[in-house]
């Protein structure tokens, strides 16, 4: 950051008083500028059959592989409504979204991920800018070996092995380092 967006004059990265890490701030008129992880947002959406939701990635990073619908809360957004709005814009598919059954926290990328259980209202879905491809599927159809993040990876076996226990969980997670899931290929970046 080289210049302040309150008032366009130039900052400094220096340590304010009473806080305790570098930040930009303005000289001429004192806003400290914050930069704070990022929070992602998603659901596994279920249909009433049990398949559930997966788009395939026509978008960077990790162009090609597959996730459920997860991408950046908006402010003034709950979780809930980010994850119903990320699922329509990438798969055109309405959804109820459920309880929260798992954080991630991925510092490595400056991200913390936000994942809800969601029931579609309908099995209408369909490709769009961010997915070029949708499709329902059961578990065993599940392509794990080209899951896009270890984030979803992750949110995948506790949505499932939860189901299958018939209990709905709360998980948590710290992704401290870039970490190779066996079946992933390499992830470059976590964003969604």
């Amino acid at each position: 950051m080289k210049f302040c967006s309150t008032c366009g004059q130039p900052v400094a990265l220096l340590i304010p008083a009473g806080d305790h890490l570098p930040r930009h701030v303005c000289a001429a008129c004192g806003t400290v500028h914050y930069q704070n992880p990022k929070v992602i947002v998603g659901c596994v959406p279920e249909w009433e059959d049990g398949r559930v939701l997966m788009c395939k990635r026509s978008i960077e990073p990790r162009l090609g592989l597959w996730t459920f619908p997860a991408g950046f809360l908006e402010m003034g957004e709950t979780s809930g409504e980010g994850a119903a709005r990320e699922t329509l814009e990438e798969s055109g598919a309405v959804v109820e979204i459920g309880e929260l059954f798992a954080v991630i926290n991925v510092p490595y990328v400056s991200q913390l991920f936000m994942l809800h259980r969601g029931r579609m209202t309908s099995a209408h879905h369909h490709a769009t800018p961010e997915s070029s491809e949708t499709v329902l599927m059961r578990e065993d159809e599940i392509p794990w070996d080209e899951i896009a993040f270890p984030t979803i990876y992750h949110g995948l076996k506790w949505f499932f092995e939860d189901r299958r226990l018939g209990v709905k969980d709360f998980h948590y997670l710290d992704l401290k380092f870039r970490h190779k899931i066996p079946g992933i290929r390499e992830a470059a970046q976590e964003s969604s």
